[in-house]
């Protein structure tokens, strides 16, 4: 597959960390999707994408049109169309508060129709990119459609939210989040409750997201892994903790993950290997 991507210009580069455009045949069907630090938009101009919720009570979803994600804090599975032709969104884990007019938790751990966040879009934005000659001109048109959405006034708590949530970011959760409040002179209480409204999940959850990013994206499945030289790197100090949340996140041990990951090698320069693994 070819992934072409971009950040876009500010001021949507505050809310998101770039938008892209994927299309080919996918050498793995199924993939295992760990929480990682973002929510998505999904405009699908391919064949029917499947998605299961590593949850079993959950019901499978099919999309043939696009989607909306918010936060995840548990694995998902995903199963590519052939070939593929997505148009997609990596928001940042706030970035999704300023476009959409419904709360965050009703889009934690979820996907969503697009036509029920932007009411009867969908069908406009897909024969848009379909129009498109080219990957660019995809982007183009889906920046196009977001700056068109993105509220004139912030809402209430989000400048706080984004600054603290920067922090994080960067820190990859290793920056206390009683440090964080105590900074921005807020009480814990009041910078979790913002971070629900605009996140969806509290500043607590987001550390741990970053942390378990921060680890994934540092496993070079060429060489000796040392994991817990790699855990406590990532902020894990509790080899316990460490394990019971691997397994958690990813479905597997930290073994088996880098077998899998030996035997399924991350293509570099690739970002939708950064993280999922195959699942077939």
């Amino acid at each position: 597959m070819e992934y072409v991507g971009r950040v876009p210009a500010p001021p949507l580069d505050r809310f998101i960390d770039d938008i892209y455009c994927l299309t080919g045949v996918p050498r793995h069907r199924r993939m295992n999707v760990p929480p990682m630090p973002s929510a998505h938009l999904f405009v699908n101009l391919g064949g029917p994408v499947r998605l299961w919720d590593s949850d079993p009570s959950v019901p499978p979803a099919v999309f043939t049109d696009g989607w909306f994600m918010g936060v995840w804090t548990r694995r998902f599975l995903f199963e590519y169309p052939t070939p593929v032709w997505l148009v997609g969104v990596h928001f940042k884990p706030w970035g999704m508060s300023p476009f959409v007019d419904m709360p965050a938790t009703e889009l934690r751990d979820r996907w969503v129709p697009v036509d029920a966040v932007w009411q009867r879009s969908v069908d406009r934005i897909r024969n848009q990119v379909g129009a498109a000659a080219a990957p660019a001109e995809s982007l183009r048109v889906v920046e196009e459609e977001l700056r068109s959405r993105l509220a004139e006034a912030p809402s209430r708590g989000l400048a706080l939210v984004q600054h603290t949530g920067g922090r994080l970011e960067t820190s990859y959760g290793a920056v206390q989040v009683g440090a964080l409040a105590d900074a921005a002179g807020v009480s814990g209480n009041h910078l979790a409750t913002q971070f629900t409204s605009h996140v969806g999940v509290t500043p607590k959850r987001v550390a741990r997201i970053y942390r378990f990013a921060r680890l994934i994206l540092s496993v070079d499945a060429l060489r000796p892994v040392d994991w817990s030289d790699l855990a406590q790197t990532a902020g894990y100090f509790d080899r316990a903790h460490f394990s019971r949340e691997f397994k958690d996140f990813t479905g597997h041990t930290p073994t088996e993950f880098l077998a899998l990951r030996r035997r399924f090698p991350a293509e570099r320069g690739f970002p939708p290997d950064a993280g999922p693994m195959p699942a077939d």
